[in-house]
């Protein structure tokens, strides 16, 4: 059997023991549609166009969300979802344009909350399918026990870009020194979650209460690898109006496509209102590369 085919094999374990897992947790599985009316404006991520006006989904975000407003936390407090999203022009060693996504929320919890679940998850799926606390990956070794990295977007920009965050942004730098200079410092030795991203940097994170210029938002690394994108939800109605309009005078101004606005969602979150909750989206491609030691995610996908 080719190499290929043992990647996909180990795929197909990894999926099912991050259902295991989640079940486990007492999550429900759900689905939500893949061809939907209105995708998140976000800055940088394109929808791919399919017919009637519609589009396919860059990630069932707004969807998981309009249940949670629904039910009001009385019977879908953990919910998860496993399935395709697509992002146009998306294509190089760790993207393509159909990706599979892990995405999961719950109520009453916050973004350090997500992070102990994805610890135990990752731990649970090196225990239960390889029998091992450590991950070799591109020759690095990877230890999975308890002790993972926690580091401030503050932090890392002082310490691996040698500068302060907030000049980054003022000089537009962010996204170069994030890419150049942090994000392969990140997960070397063991999984790394950087968090507390600064505010104009929130997405559909809500504010820290304590600090404004702050988002609860983290993100996961192994080995320079970004798996992982997690916040405590943005709930506030009008704020969430204001991100999307900004976010859509960004994409005017890059020439980007024109979005109708997502109006099931905000209107589910202006007349029904979202529970305190956390969510978070990770790439299984991504982690299974990481899994099968893959150095391009063609090799762990049928494509």
């Amino acid at each position: 059997m080719n190499d290929k085919y043992q990647n996909l094999l180990i795929r197909s374990k990894v999926i099912k023991a991050v259902r295991d897992f989640f079940h486990q947790e007492n999550f429900i599985e759900i689905e939500t549609p893949v061809m939907i009316s209105a995708p998140a404006p976000e800055e940088y991520i394109e929808a791919v166009t399919a017919h009637d006006n519609k589009f396919l989904r860059t990630s069932p975000e707004l969807q998981m969300k309009e249940l949670l407003c629904a039910d009001q936390g009385k019977n879908f407090r953990n919910i998860f979802q496993i399935g395709s999203c697509f992002r146009a022009h998306e294509h190089g060693r760790k993207h393509r344009e159909e990706f599979t996504m892990l995405e999961w929320y719950q109520v009453g919890a916050d973004y350090f909350t997500l992070m102990k679940v994805i610890q135990k998850m990752v731990q649970h799926i090196a225990k239960n399918l390889f029998d091992k606390t450590t991950i070799q990956y591109q020759g690095q070794v990877i230890d999975l026990t308890n002790d993972w990295d926690f580091i401030s977007v503050v932090d890392a920009f002082e310490k691996y870009a040698n500068c302060d965050v907030f000049d980054a942004l003022k000089n537009n730098d962010f996204d170069y020194l994030m890419i150049d200079k942090i994000e392969p410092k990140l997960g070397s030795y063991t999984p790394s979650f950087l968090y507390d991203y600064p505010a104009s940097c929130a997405s559909l994170s809500r504010l820290k209460k304590n600090d404004k210029r702050f988002a609860e938002r983290f993100e996961l690394y192994i080995a320079g690898v970004e798996l992982a994108n997690g916040f405590s939800e943005l709930t506030d109605y009008e704020e969430q109006r204001k991100r999307f309009a900004k976010a859509m005078k960004f994409r005017e101004s890059k020439s980007m496509n024109r979005y109708p606005e997502a109006t099931k969602f905000l209107n589910a979150l202006r007349d029904l209102t979202l529970p305190e909750s956390a969510g978070c989206a990770l790439g299984l491609d991504r982690l299974i590369m990481i899994f099968t030691d893959q150095n391009d995610i063609i090799n762990v996908i049928h494509q």
